[in-house]
């Protein structure tokens, strides 16, 4: 053989012993070194093709960004022409050259124009093309020389092509909002939004994740504005013409997609944050004028926060402050900008509203950024669950310690159902991901949720002091640098002593996740449990793992936690046990993210609700231990309706239909208790529709009117008002109609929603109202949008033909995710109008058919203006696909 054809079969041997047993990797083996032998003999013989395709390319692999110039330090001097919605720019960027000798700096500069480029007062020559900014330095600089070039341009966003993804929907980088203040509703206001490399728009730089520099911009605006960049606010001096010019320096260095810009007229809410030796960091948060009463309401656990999360890693929080501003029509959820946090206008919640639900798990999340991402960054986007992972698994950290482990683990089922569910749809890949189509792939369910619960399982397998050691390790070792994940591997084998490239191999270079199927045979003759595991997940494209966890049996002595180590496709372990086996729990850690199928009966199900300490152990417990409709089945319900857990009391009040005679009458006494006095406003929400299907219509509709009244809960309310409109709908519009001017994204959703299946035209400017108003936020505008719909399709021509204007306003100006549903909402109002045109064929029939040419004749006009009415929504709908084809086929996400 020659050293091709070996260095083929040892890959051919190593690729198979990972996929298949050992005997079939043998066999097959021996099988191609023999056919190799012949062929070899045989010179014609197209032996290779025969076992494999010859790849006639490199696979894909998105490397780091290559460091040419180091970025040292980058000031900005911004104006803005918010008429045209274009930036007026003069950046002064110094750099050096990173190791080779250059003569040239290469910037990322998209759609801008360019004025000037000068070094010292020099004008220096430069090529400008494909957004790329080629300058010539005008002599070689070596490593150990720096140089300050100046370059003077104007940013013009609304002037280039934009692309984006479902998690950042537009990479515009510099958003002008209501710029001449035409909608007297919103607030004119400019934000920046610079991952994942769009700060390249508003000032030229380096637009990579591995690059770092410190920075300062000077800003000028009307003095009537309110500014926000990264760093201090080093001076803010008004100058002539009713001007002011605010000036903010970062001296520590971080990525250019970090670098943040706000403007507006922001009511600025202060706060503090103590550090360990007694001085105080700002904390502020700055909103819309309506919202300044409840920004503590909203964002005031931050500080504790950051005490939090510092203690936690063992790194004080490094930067300067720690600023948030809440924006218009923002484009992704919120953003970690070095001490300037960015977040949608989603947070806004009056008192009531937070009595329902915050928005902390996303305050927390881009406050751990600050260390993971910010402070240390991913070397290449490849690496992003460096970043995000991180500051996924910090809302679970902050659950644990704020609310308790119930609601962190509830929150981590969350997590990985949605991992589970876009992995079906999207298809499973590497979480440190080499070759994506575009980097926006990278912000998925993968990234983040994945990600998050990885780490959970590698803090239980090292335990807490080990894993918290070898974060500490990671960040300062890292601190103002990048990263990639072979780091983060290095600070946690430093602190373990471990080799830990099996665990980072399969979850971080591995495909997919585990699924598991566990039995178990009791032998009473020996006293031992004999445990099945098998292994069934898909070997082609997922590693066959190896699964460190704990199993708990609990008999006639209580519980006994045992061990183990699942390595193999199939294994057996034999555990004693005495007297009787009432309950068993695998993975009694309840941290491993796999599908799991176990196979026990319906009594040790009820056994693990009572004795399961985790919450994912009471859940299974309930719902498989109470199935059938045996008394012990139905006290397990009851019996769950005063568990301490918000989310177990929910999911027992689904299951209360099934009780019987006296526990029936038991479990309604406890709903009722449960509407009134149930601290949740979810569960009693629950309790409220679960109460109208057990109890007669009229004393349920006393207590829906009595909580519309009286409960302070706008979902309760909500909850209440569409309940009430299944038994008295006129009864629910009366008090709906009273509850109009609350200003609730939640209350105006919840009206929607019911107006959508009980109101009158009469109510078209109330939808129309919500969506092209400010008081419905985030995703409630989808529901509405939703229940409009709904509402549009009840009714007649002037209703569907007043609609048009609304979705052809959103095919050109609505949010990422209108847009992604307005095929769906456009084809649904087609059909409404389709069944609009067969009720008038049937009258048209009947008419001819009594020989009524008058009545016929108008029967047929309104079907001429149903056609012509279809004929504009098949337009809409045409044009609407063509725009999401064509950005499609540009790449753009």
């Amino acid at each position: 053989m020659n050293n091709k054809w070996i260095v083929f079969v040892g890959i051919f041997v190593v690729g198979c012993g990972v996929r298949k047993n050992d005997k079939e990797t043998i066999a097959v083996t021996e099988e191609i070194v023999e056919t190799t032998d012949k062929a070899l003999e045989e010179k014609d013989s197209p032996f290779l093709e025969d076992f494999i395709e010859i790849p006639k390319q490199r696979p894909v692999y998105r490397a780091t960004e290559t460091i040419l110039t180091d970025l040292i330090h980058t000031k900005l001097e911004v104006n803005f022409d918010w008429a045209k919605t274009r930036m007026n720019g003069v950046a002064t960027i110094t750099a050096k050259p990173h190791f080779y000798d250059s003569d040239s700096l290469i910037l990322d500069a998209k759609g801008m124009l360019i004025n000037s480029v000068k070094l010292r007062g020099t004008v220096l020559k430069y090529e400008y093309v494909d957004d790329v900014l080629n300058i010539n330095l005008g002599k070689t600089y070596s490593r150990d020389d720096e140089y300050t070039i100046v370059v003077d341009y104007v940013a013009c966003p609304e002037e280039r092509e934009t692309g984006g993804s479902a998690a950042i929907s537009s990479d515009k980088g510099l958003y002008f909002i209501n710029p001449n203040g035409e909608d007297k509703d919103v607030m004119p206001q400019i934000w920046t939004q610079g991952e994942t490399e769009a700060s390249s728009v508003w000032f030229p730089t380096i637009d990579a994740p591995n690059s770092k520099t410190s920075q300062e911009i000077f800003i000028t605006v009307e003095d009537k504005f309110v500014t926000l960049s990264n760093g201090k606010l080093i001076s803010s001096k008004k100058i002539e013409g009713g001007k002011r010019v605010d000036h903010w320096k970062q001296e520590l260095p971080h990525a250019p997609y970090l670098f943040m810009m706000g403007v507006g007229e922001f009511k600025v809410v202060k706060d503090f944050y103590t550090r360990p030796d007694g001085s105080k960091m700002e904390v502020n948060y700055y909103v819309e004028p309506e919202w300044e009463e409840y920004a503590k309401a909203i964002f005031g656990e931050t500080p504790e926060m950051i005490k939090f999360f510092s203690k936690l890693t063992g790194v004080e929080y490094p930067w300067d402050k720690y600023h948030q501003i809440v924006a218009r029509d923002y484009v992704s959820g919120a953003m970690e900008n070095t001490g300037a946090v960015i977040f949608g206008d989603f947070v806004y919640k009056n008192k009531r509203e937070l009595l329902d639900a915050n928005d902390q798990s996303t305050i927390a999340h881009e406050l751990f950024h600050h260390w993971f991402g910010d402070l240390v960054t991913c070397e290449s986007w490849s690496n992003l669950p460096l970043n995000e992972s991180f500051a996924n698994y910090s809302q679970y950290l902050w659950d644990e310690y704020r609310y308790g482990l119930d609601e962190a683990d509830h929150n981590a089922i969350a997590e990985a159902e949605g991992y589970y569910q876009t992995a079906q749809f999207q298809g499973h890949h590497d979480l440190i991901w080499f070759d994506y189509d575009d980097k926006e792939q990278m912000f998925d369910g993968h990234s983040y949720n994945k990600g998050g619960r990885i780490l959970h399982m590698l803090r239980n397998y090292l335990g807490d002091d080990a894993f918290f050691a070898g974060v500490n390790n990671y960040l300062e070792k890292n601190k103002f640098k990048p990263a990639e994940f072979h780091q983060l591997r290095l600070a946690f084998e430093e602190v373990s002593g471990e080799d830990l490239n099996w665990f980072f191999n399969q979850w971080f270079l591995g495909s997919g996740n585990p699924v598991l199927e566990f039995n178990q045979e009791i032998d009473s003759t020996s006293g031992m449990i004999n445990i099945n595991v098998s292994q069934l997940q898909d070997l082609e494209v997922t590693p066959l793992y190896k699964l460190p966890l704990e199993i708990a049996i609990f008999d006639i002595e209580g519980k006994h936690t045992y061990p183990v180590l699942l390595d193999e496709l199939e294994e057996s372990f034999s555990i004693p046990y005495k007297g009787k086996v009432n309950g068993i729990i695998y993975d009694d850690q309840q941290m491993l993210l796999a599908k799991t199928k176990e196979h026990k009966s319906t009594e040790m199900y009820r056994f693990q609700f009572y004795q399961g300490k985790r919450y994912a152990a009471r859940l299974a417990g309930l719902k498989k231990g109470s199935k059938g409709k045996s008394l012990e089945s139905q006290q397990l319900v009851l019996d769950a309706l005063n568990d301490p857990f918000w989310s177990i009391r929910t999911e027992a009040i689904k299951k209360t239909g099934k009780l019987k005679d006296e526990l029936r009458e038991k479990g309604i006494e406890k709903l009722k208790q449960m509407v009134q006095n149930d601290p949740n406003s979810g569960v009693r929400g629950a309790a409220l529709s679960k109460l109208g299907k057990l109890i007669e219509e009229k004393e349920a509709e006393v207590i829906f009117v009595e909580r519309i009244k009286n409960d302070q809960s706008y979902s309760v309310v909500t909850s209440a008002l569409n309940n009430l409109g299944q038994n008295n709908p006129d009864r629910a519009m009366e008090l709906a109609e009273s509850l109009e001017e609350e200003r609730s994204s939640k209350m105006s959703a919840g009206i929607a929603q019911l107006y959508a299946g009980f109101a009158g035209a009469d109510k078209s400017e109330y939808f129309i109202g919500l969506l092209n108003g400010n008081i419905v936020q985030g995703f409630d505008k989808l529901g509405v949008l939703g229940s409009y719909t709904k509402f549009v399709g009840r009714h007649e021509y002037k209703t569907i033909n007043d609609a048009y204007s609304v979705y052809d306003e959103l095919s050109r100006t609505g949010s990422f995710y209108a847009k992604m549903f307005l095929p769906q909402t456009i084809a649904f109002v087609q059909k409404s109008i389709e069944s609009r045109k067969t009720e008038l064929n049937e009258k048209l029939v009947e008419h001819e058919e009594n020989n009524d040419p008058l009545y016929a004749d108008q029967v047929r006009k309104e079907i001429e203006k149903y056609d012509s009415l279809n004929d504009k929504y098949a337009a809409l709908l045409e044009r609407v696909n063509a725009e999401k084809e064509a950005e499609e086929a540009s790449g753009q996400h």
